[in-house]
């Protein structure tokens, strides 16, 4: 018998099988997305330092897109973000928007 996969199980459910998070995409729930505006970015990481998911992603030091799959929409990134001269370089948006 296959094993149900986490969407397929009643609320409330517990989960045995414990590990990484890489197996169970996450961010299908979420309600708001962060957007990152390339062009305010001074490239500090503090998004990246900060994610709980490791959603940011980081290539030759330098920040990268969002991982989607793994964002749960929870605006620490935003929060954080000083930006370039008061603008923010993560702005959250409505989902599907």
């Amino acid at each position: 018998m296959k094993q149900k996969g986490w969407k397929d199980l009643p609320a409330g459910s517990v989960v045995l099988e414990g590990g990484s998070a890489v197996k169970f995409k996450t961010g299908s729930w979420r309600a708001f997305r962060p957007v990152w505006k390339e062009e305010n970015c001074i490239q500090c990481l503090f998004c990246w330092v900060y994610c709980p998911d490791m959603a940011v992603k980081v290539k030759d030091g330098k920040r990268g897109e969002f991982d989607y799959d793994f964002c749960k929409g929870c605006g620490i990134c935003e929060l954080e973000c000083p930006g370039k001269k008061g603008k923010k370089a993560i702005v959250m948006v409505e989902e599907g928007k």
